[in-house]
């Protein structure tokens, strides 16, 4: 790999686009040259990179000759047609959607857990979950020191991991409320302003929802641990930015919440926040625009044998996105 490699954003002008642009700007990831790549409709806006601006161009089957990384983040049908295309041109691409995270070929990596599934990428390494990303941030650490059986999760995700349109949504909705106007949507089939939606992706024929399930399939494949059970309830939040998740995990092992607040505190990439006296704990507010996860409000389980319960809040367009791509790209580099 170049040590100055030719960067590719696939899906710039979107929100984690933008934000992949940022990070690798503040991480001083050593880009060569940097292409941004759009549907038609961006072709001309600009984006700052390191005080330049660049202009976006349409993202084609030629878009990728002489590009060493790419990032996507264009949704799984824009992945789907366009990442075999830029493996083949000799590219690796980081991919954020859903397209490839199941595969058998593909590499599904969250660098603080198994960076070294990185070195089996054919071309494609798929980018997990923005959830599941942020509730591995404490559980596997957890998961090495006492061995997790299952979990039974609740979700709080903010509206930003929709995308633009729905942080909209939001601002509008509220200040409708507000004036007392009537509440017109567009992005969620419910109003999201002072409400919270169960309902996040579709269903499926068992009740669950795709993205609940993607922390089972997903978190198996990650942690390499193919027992792992979740039962989950994926909730969308009247919140802007960074996703909170209620954790109950049960463990082969007894465990403490001395030894688990031990693990948590060597864990990389997560803040122990956790002083209910003092009413801390982790927050979107506060999480929102960190890179580290934070863990907190860490007790024993009253209704599990070997339980633990635990909350987490992270920066899903960060570690659950952005971040988490930026991360698997200076892998690459290593």
């Amino acid at each position: 790999m170049n040590p100055n490699p030719h960067v590719a954003v696939v899906g710039a002008t979107g929100a984690v686009g933008i934000e992949m642009i940022k990070t690798l700007e503040k991480r001083n990831f050593p880009v060569g040259r940097l292409t941004l790549l759009a549907s038609a409709r961006s072709v001309g806006k600009k984006l700052k990179f390191k005080g330049q601006e660049i202009a976006i161009t349409e993202l084609t089957k030629d878009s990728f000759a002489g590009v060493d990384i790419a990032l996507f983040s264009a949704g799984g049908s824009i992945s789907k047609e366009f990442a075999p295309i830029a493996a083949k041109a000799g590219c690796v691409v980081v991919d954020n959607s859903s397209a490839f995270r199941q595969d058998d070929n593909v590499p599904l990596v969250v660098p603080e857990i198994n960076a070294a599934d990185v070195k089996k990428h054919k071309g494609i390494i798929a980018n997990p979950n923005c959830t599941t990303a942020i509730t591995l941030m404490a559980l596997y650490p957890l998961h090495q020191a006492f061995g997790v059986k299952r979990i039974f999760a609740a979700s709080y995700q903010a509206v930003s991991g929709t995308g633009a349109k729905a942080i909209e949504e939001l601002e509008r909705q509220v200040s409708q409320v507000v004036k007392g106007e009537p509440v017109t949507k567009e992005v969620y089939p419910h109003q999201i302003a002072f409400n919270v939606l169960p309902h996040v992706d579709s269903f499926l024929p068992t009740g669950y929802t795709k993205e609940e399930m993607k922390m089972e399939n997903e978190g198996r494949k990650i942690m390499h641990h193919a027992g792992f059970k979740a039962s989950v309830t994926c909730v969308r939040v009247p919140v802007y930015r960074s996703h909170s998740v209620a954790v109950n995990a049960e463990f082969e092992r007894p465990v403490t919440v001395a030894a688990a607040r031990e693990v948590l505190l060597r864990a990389p990439g997560l803040d122990v926040v956790d002083e209910p006296e003092n009413k801390k704990y982790p927050m979107p507010l506060f999480t929102s625009e960190k890179y580290n996860c934070e863990v907190g409000r860490i007790r024993v389980d009253c209704a599990l044998d070997n339980g633990l319960a635990f909350w987490v809040s992270g920066d899903q367009l960060l570690k659950g996105a952005a971040l988490n791509a930026v991360q698997i790209a200076e892998e690459l580099l290593k």
